[in-house]
């Protein structure tokens, strides 16, 4: 049993040594294959790398160029890449230079300095670019450039490079089309905002002018009530001239609160008619300039047998607000915010609307033109003129134009489109849209001739009455008698020569002088009346000469004519 056991246990030892032998020997033969291999290879490539410097360049077979451009990447010049940088810097710059100086050109600059220094930068970028050194380095097949010489060069590019830049930022304002439209729309539109800013102002100050009443024109109405107080007897009210009613004389309607002014109106007429004796002057004002005006003509009566007849606005009993609706709107709380509830604060939001806070529209005098036929019921014609114009001839003539059953009688001032119905009246209303022609041309007051009977055969009056109702609430057109004159002679007046009604003595300095010599009647229509300091010189002279400068109220109230 024992010698049976040894004797199976020597067999299995020697069986496993024989396995490992055969393993180790395998292993050895394999890695001897594989050294033997290698040094094959290796051999191979030395002896190509031995012949490869004979080969003729000019003629590569495609292995040796494909292993020539391998070689090349592994081996690249670091300074080869910072040169075509460099050099395309300098092409585009030249570019650029190129272009700011063509567009120099274009604007006519040749002698200007900035043109000068873009064409010699750009001469020193051509120069630049054509140096041998840098000509053969960019090239695909260039030699080697030497670091000594690229640091120069690259030197030279940055430094030009840097002067065309702060060239290009410098003129960039002049050149960028762009930037130059921008600022110029920033200049418009800072002027436009100082622009509106003096007109505000200005608008302002006019107001504050037309509202103003003139130092010597208080002291001139003050002396005259003084001097009716003063002689009581002397200033009695005189009887009714007869006439005051004749039809055959020619009658004019003036209403005004200013003393100086309708005095100037009538002697103008006076003084220019050819036969003043036929002519009556009905003069209205109010309750509290009535005595002045009295005592005016009382201690100035007028020249060659002219006739005068002076009323107050009360004199007129029918004019209450229950027949004329205007007077019941001036009363109104409505219109009475408007015109005094925080004027100076929509004094600097709407300078359009400030001439409409002018006294004179909440005064009667300004209506009473559209009841002329009931003033004065005898009559048959009368020429209104307004308290700022000036008679330079004879008008006897308008009584004798044949109005063609017209109304009224006025010269047109439509021009292009300028003053036509739509400037005046609110054609976004269906009312005043379906009744009237924007486009028809409208016509000035101020010097008006009126057929009293085409007047009232019409029914001009109540025809008045029924717009100015609908209008209570300034819907149909803003304040003043222009608008609802329009509307009430609305194809009923006939148009005058221009000749006989020269206006914008009062706004316009460029008047023409020839315009107003050949006119019959000049207007001073606007905030620059003649009688106040901010009156236009050179049309002046035309009001004052016919202001009575004897009359000793006058002298003493320094007008300052």
């Amino acid at each position: 049993m024992a010698v049976a056991f040894r004797g199976g246990r020597g067999g299995v030892g020697s069986g496993q040594s024989t396995g490992l032998r055969s393993f180790f020997s395998y292993r050895i033969f394999i890695s001897a294959l594989f050294s033997f291999l290698f040094l094959a290879t290796f051999s191979v490539v030395l002896n190509s790398s031995r012949h490869q410097p004979h080969q003729d360049h000019t003629l590569p077979s495609m292995g040796n160029a494909y292993m020539q451009r391998t070689f090349l990447a592994l081996q690249s010049d670091p300074l080869k890449t910072r040169l075509d940088l460099i050099h395309k810097q300098a092409t585009d710059h030249l570019t650029l230079v190129n272009a700011y100086a063509a567009y120099a050109r274009k604007l006519k600059l040749d002698a200007s300095k900035q043109l000068k220094l873009f064409e010699d930068l750009a001469i020193n970028f051509s120069d630049l670019q054509s140096k041998p050194g840098l000509k053969s380095a960019v090239s695909e097949n260039g030699n080697a450039l030497e670091e000594d010489t690229f640091r120069q060069l690259e030197k030279e590019v940055k430094d030009k490079v840097k002067t065309a830049r702060m060239m290009i930022v410098e003129s960039k304002e002049s050149y960028d089309t762009q930037l130059k439209i921008q600022k110029l729309k920033d200049t418009i539109f800072a002027v436009q905002e100082q622009l509106t800013k003096a007109k505000k102002s200005g608008a302002v100050a006019s107001l504050i002018s037309a509202k103003s009443v003139p130092k010597s024109l208080h002291c001139l109405a003050m002396r005259l009530v003084g001097e009716r107080i003063s002689n009581p007897e002397k200033y009695k009210d005189a009887p009714p001239d007869p006439a005051a009613e004749d039809p055959s004389l020619y009658h004019y309607a003036i209403f005004s609160d200013n003393v100086i002014a309708v005095s100037v109106v009538v002697r103008s007429v006076v003084m220019n008619a050819e036969e003043p004796w036929k002519h009556v002057f009905h003069v209205v004002t109010d309750r509290m300039n009535l005595a002045a005006m009295k005592v005016w003509f009382k201690m100035r009566p007028l020249d060659r047998g002219a006739h005068v007849e002076i009323k107050s606005v009360e004199d007129f009993k029918f004019l209450n607000t229950s027949y004329a609706p205007v007077l019941r709107q001036l009363e109104s709380a409505k219109l009475q915010k408007f015109y005094f509830e925080n004027q100076a604060e929509n004094a600097t939001k709407d300078a359009h609307n400030l001439k409409f806070k002018n006294p004179k529209y909440l005064s009667m005098l300004n209506h009473l033109r559209f009841y002329l036929p009931e003033m004065y019921p005898k009559l048959n014609k009368i020429l209104f003129l307004d308290d700022d114009v000036v008679v330079q001839k004879d008008v006897t003539g308008l009584w004798k134009i044949n109005l063609d059953g017209k109304v009224n009688g006025a010269v047109e001032t439509c021009f292009g489109s300028f003053h036509r119905y739509g400037q005046y009246l609110n054609f976004t209303h269906p009312l005043i849209k379906e009744s009237f022609n924007p486009n028809a041309c409208a016509w000035a007051f101020g010097m008006n001739i009126f057929d009293l009977n085409a007047w009232r055969r019409e029914k001009c009056t109540n025809q008045y009455h029924y717009w100015q109702n609908l209008n209570e609430d300034r819907t149909l057109w803003k304040l003043g008698t222009l608008p609802p004159g329009l509307i009430t002679f609305y194809s009923k007046t006939k148009s005058l020569d221009k000749s006989w009604h020269v206006l914008g003595l009062g706004y316009n300095p460029g008047v023409s002088m020839d315009e107003i010599r050949n006119a019959a009647v000049i207007h001073y229509n606007g905030n620059m009346k003649p009688w106040l300091d901010i009156a236009m010189n050179q049309y002046k002279s035309l009001w004052t000469k016919y202001v009575d400068n004897e009359m000793e109220f006058v002298q003493m109230c320094n007008f300052g004519l």
